[in-house]
């Protein structure tokens, strides 16, 4: 690495990381729970951690650069990010209140169709003794997916969408997929402001359990740019890729615990242990957790651990795609 660490303590680094969550999955004891499920899934994540790790190790030049070249630029993507923002409602009558307009008619629709006509304004049970009204649940569960929707979708289009620069020779692309994000990232603070307002209004106390929205906010951040990548590169020569996200996202809706819960699955243990390896899944729960079962997220540290190794396996992956592709984007584009 140019000014900094050597490419040897890095690789030091990055090998002390992974032998402290290695030893920590494997210290880990819940008397609780099934122990013999408890071991395999010791053996998993410790087996994905050694295969991480020599893929960092033979990759380590093309996994390094994108990091370096989004860290070297920061002061530029803020800059396009806000400009990306600000452009996007541009000529049109009301500008950026259309950023906002669409997600809070969409929770309030899923609201009075669910929580009133067909539920009659119930409260969600979480856990024993733990309730929820129904609109908060549901807000909570839809503010991160429309945010995961709406970054991903664009993450994945943002180099057809900026191709006039990914043509020239001195641009660094690689930090167009998180300019798209981090613009994004504005309208999901104002939707996260406007949750915790209705969350206030229904007489909830502000605590410091709710500071976990900015951890899992982070999270969900970090599991969009790893997708990105990938998909931002595979769609400049495969078009059709977009409509499938699409589509996916369609299903993703459903088949993530947004508009249901997922205790409903509690007869079916394979199906919800299914439903649960879905990152998605972690940040959804993480934001109820925080505001209704006031529990921290180290307190379900295989879940932490899982959604953490899956993200850094997803973004090394994105990134070895990424550099092995983007030579040919401009030809492409």
């Amino acid at each position: 690495m140019k000014k900094g660490l050597s490419k040897g303590a890095v690789k030091l680094l990055v090998t002390f990381a992974a032998a402290v969550l290695a030893a920590t999955i494997i210290i880990h004891h819940n008397p609780l729970a099934d122990q013999q499920e408890e071991l395999v899934k010791k053996v998993a994540a410790c087996l994905i951690i050694v295969g991480a790790l020599a893929i960092f190790y033979r990759f380590y030049d093309r996994l390094v650069t994108l990091p370096v070249e989004l860290w070297q630029s920061r002061a530029l993507i803020w800059k396009l990010a806000k400009n990306d923002f600000k452009n996007r409602y541009a000529g049109s009558y009301l500008g950026r209140v259309w950023a906002f307009t669409q997600p809070v008619v969409t929770v309030l629709l899923y609201w009075f169709v669910f929580g009133h006509l067909m539920m009659a304004d119930k409260k969600e049970v979480l856990t024993a003794g733990v309730e929820a009204p129904y609109v908060l649940w549901l807000t909570a569960g839809l503010v991160p997916w429309f945010y995961f929707s709406e970054a991903f979708s664009n993450g994945t289009t943002s180099l057809l969408e900026y191709s006039y620069l990914v043509k020239k020779v001195v641009f660094k692309i690689s930090i167009i997929p998180i300019v798209k994000l981090i613009a994004a990232s504005f309208i999901h603070i104002f939707f996260v402001g406007f949750m915790l307002v209705v969350y206030f209004c229904y007489g909830y106390k502000p605590d410091i359990y709710l500071l976990q929205l900015i951890y899992f906010s982070f999270c969900l951040f970090m599991l969009v740019l790893a997708l990105s990548y990938a998909t931002c590169a595979i769609a400049v020569f495969f078009r059709d890729l977009m409509q499938i996200i699409n589509i996916c996202l369609q299903i993703g809706m459903w088949a993530t615990p947004i508009l249901w819960n997922i205790s409903m699955l509690d007869n079916e243990p394979v199906l919800q242990w299914i439903i649960k390896c879905n990152p998605i899944f972690y940040v959804v729960n993480g934001y109820r957790d925080a505001m209704f079962t006031k529990t921290w997220f180290w307190q379900d540290f295989y879940s932490t651990a899982y959604f953490w190794i899956v993200t850094v396996v997803l973004f090394g992956l994105g990134a070895l795609i990424f550099r092995r592709l983007k030579v040919h984007f401009a030809d492409v584009l």
